[in-house]
C-alpha cells in the first residue's frame, strides 16, 4: 500500500492548488478525481465554461445591438450556438489539461477514481471494477457541490434542467425561466437572454442577488428591466413540469394567488449543496452538519483533527477563490507554518455585464450591528471612459466607519468591476481609509476613477465630477 504525506480527495480549485501547495512545501502528495478531467465543477461545468459563453454571448450583443453606433457596419448577424459550445468545449479542455501538467510539474500522483474512507487513515480508489487503497498521514476533503433543488422542481435534464445542462444545450430557447435569482441563474439567463430567447426570473426573496448591498441589486434590477428581463419576485414555486415541448412552472405570488408561467426550458439555480456522497465520512470519524456540510472548526480541521476540508464542502461562500485560498491555508498548517485567511475580504463577483462585484459588509449588515458609517457613491455613466466605450450603466459605493474612516465595504455594478474590485480588497487588507483612496492618484481615463469619487464622497461628500 501506497503512503503520502498528504492525499487530497477532489480535484476542484480548492483540491488542486492544495495538493500544488503541498508538494511546494515538500509532502509526498496525491490527488483522488472521480472524473476522466481534473479541474472539478469551476473548470469543467462552473466558473471558466460559463464565462466563455457570456463573454461569446457579449459579442455576439454587441455585434448586433451596439457595432453601428461605432461605426461597424456587419450585415446580418446569426448566433451559432453549436460554435459557441464547441468553444467553450475547447476552453475547458485547454484549462483542465493545464492542471494536469501542473499535477505533473509538481510530481503529485494523480489516482482516477471515487474515493470513500475505509478508516481514519486510509482511502479507497474505486475505478470500475478496479481497487486500490492508500493511506495518508493528512487528508483533505475538497469534493465541492453539486446544483441544490427543493421538491417540486426536479431537474429531468432535458427540459428542467441544472446549470450543467444550460451549458451545453443544442438550441437557444424561445423562452427561458430561471428559478432563483442569484448569481448562477442572472449569469446564465444573461447569457441566453443575449441569444435572443426570452427570459423570466422567479425569484422567493423580494429582491435580486438576496445577499448583496441593497444600492447594488436595484441598481442592476433596472439593468436587467431594460433589457428585457421579466422579474417575477416574492414568488414561491409550487411545482414545474415537463409537458413536452414545454415547461409550466406554478408558483404563489405574495398575494398567495396560483400564478402559471410557461417556457421552453426551465434553468433550475437556487443554489449549490456541499457533495460528500460514497465519501463514508462516518468511517473516519468525521461529522456532517444538517446541511450535508462537513464540519471545521477555524484551522479547517474535521472531528478527526488529520482529516481536513475545503472549499463549497464546508461553511461560507462557494466561490472558488475561497477554496483556492483555504487549500492553500490547509497545506501550509500541514508543513508547520501560520498561515491566515480574513474571510471578510473574500470578494464577491457576479459576471453579467456590466459585471457585479463586492467586499466587505453591506450597508445593511452594518446597519444591522448598529455600526456608525458614512456612505459614498458614483455614477459610472458620469466617467468619459464608460462614455467613450459605451458602458454607462452602473455605480461604485463606499462604505467607511463614521468615526475612523476606515473602509468597511466597497460595493460595485460597473464594466470590468470583477478586476476593478481588487483595488478595493488591498486597501482593505490595508486597512486603509476613504481619505487614503481618495488621496491616491487614478490614470484618467479609466473605470477606476469611480472608485476615487465613490472614496472623496465618503470622506467629506466631496466627489468632484458630479
Amino acid at each position: 500500500m501506497k503512503k503520502y504525506d498528504v492525499i487530497v480527495i477532489g480535484s476542484g480549485p480548492g483540491g488542486y492548488v492544495a495538493a500544488i501547495r503541498c508538494a511546494q512545501l515538500g509532502l509526498k502528495t496525491a490527488i483522488v478525481e472521480k472524473y476522466n478531467t481534473l479541474g472539478g465543477t469551476c473548470l469543467n461545468v462552473g466558473c471558466i465554461p460559463s464565462k466563455a459563453l457570456l463573454d461569446s454571448s457579449e459579442h455576439f450583443y454587441n455585434a448586433k445591438h451596439t457595432f453601428a453606433d461605432h461605426g461597424i457596419q456587419t450585415g446580418e448577424i446569426k448566433a451559432d450556438l453549436t460554435q459557441m459550445i464547441a468553444r467553450k468545449n475547447k476552453v475547458v479542455e485547454q484549462t483542465c489539461s493545464g492542471v494536469k501538467y501542473l499535477m505533473d510539474k509538481n510530481k503529485i500522483e494523480v489516482l482516477e477514481g471515487i474515493g470513500s474512507f475505509k478508516d481514519k487513515n486510509i482511502v479507497i480508489v474505486q475505478s470500475g471494477k478496479n481497487k486500490k487503497e492508500i493511506e495518508g498521514k493528512n487528508i483533505i476533503i475538497a469534493t465541492g457541490s453539486k446544483p441544490n433543488y427543493f421538491p417540486g422542481m426536479e431537474p429531468d435534464k432535458k427540459r428542467i434542467i441544472t446549470s450543467t445542462e444550460a451549458l451545453s444545450l443544442t438550441e437557444i430557447p424561445k423562452k427561458m425561466l430561471v428559478i432563483g435569482a442569484g448569481v448562477i441563474g442572472l449569469e446564465l439567463g444573461a447569457v441566453y437572454k443575449r441569444l435572443g430567447s426570452e427570459v423570466e426570473v422567479i425569484e422567493f426573496a423580494p429582491k435580486i442577488l438576496p445577499t448583496m448591498d441593497g444600492t447594488i441589486s436595484k441598481e442592476f434590477t433596472k439593468v436587467l428591466k431594460k433589457s428585457g428581463f421579466k422579474l417575477h419576485m416574492e414568488h414561491k414555486v409550487q411545482k414545474v413540469e415537463n409537458k413536452g415541448k414545454e415547461v409550466i412552472v406554478k408558483a404563489l405570488n405574495k398575494k398567495n394567488e396560483e400564478v402559471e408561467l410557461k417556457g421552453d426550458y426551465c434553468l433550475v439555480a437556487v443554489g449549490r449543496k456541499a457533495y460528500t456522497e460514497g465519501l463514508n465520512l462516518e468511517k473516519a470519524g468525521v461529522k456532517a452538519n444538517e446541511r450535508g456540510q462537513v464540519e471545521v472548526n477555524d484551522q479547517l480541521q474535521t472531528s478527526s483533527p488529520h482529516i481536513y476540508a475545503i472549499g463549497d464542502v464546508v461553511r461560507g461562500a462557494m466561490l472558488a477563490h475561497k477554496a483556492e485560498d483555504e487549500g492553500v491555508f490547509v497545506a501550509e498548517l500541514i508543513a508547520g507554518q501560520k498561515p491566515h485567511i480574513n474571510y471578510n475580504l473574500i470578494p464577491g463577483v457576479v459576471y453579467t455585464w456590466p459585471e457585479i462585484a463586492s467586499v466587505g459588509k453591506t450597508e445593511e449588515e452594518l446597519k444591522a450591528e448598529g455600526k456608525e458609517i458614512k456612505v459614498g457613491s458614483f455614477p459610472i455613466k458620469a466617467l468619459g471612459r464608460a462614455r467613450a466605450s459605451m458602458d454607462i450603466s452602473g455605480l461604485i459605493k463606499v462604505i467607511a466607519d463614521k468615526q475612523t474612516d476606515e473602509i468597511l465595504g466597497v460595493h460595485m455594478i460597473s464594466a470590468r468591476a470583477a478586476d476593478l474590485i481588487m483595488e478595493a480588497v488591498t486597501a482593505m487588507e490595508y486597512r486603509a481609509s476613504a481619505e487614503d483612496i481618495a488621496r491616491i492618484c487614478h490614470p484618467h481615463p479609466t473605470y477606476s476613477e469611480a472608485m476615487k469619487e465613490a472614496a472623496m464622497a465618503a470622506t467629506e461628500d466631496r466627489a468632484m465630477h458630479i
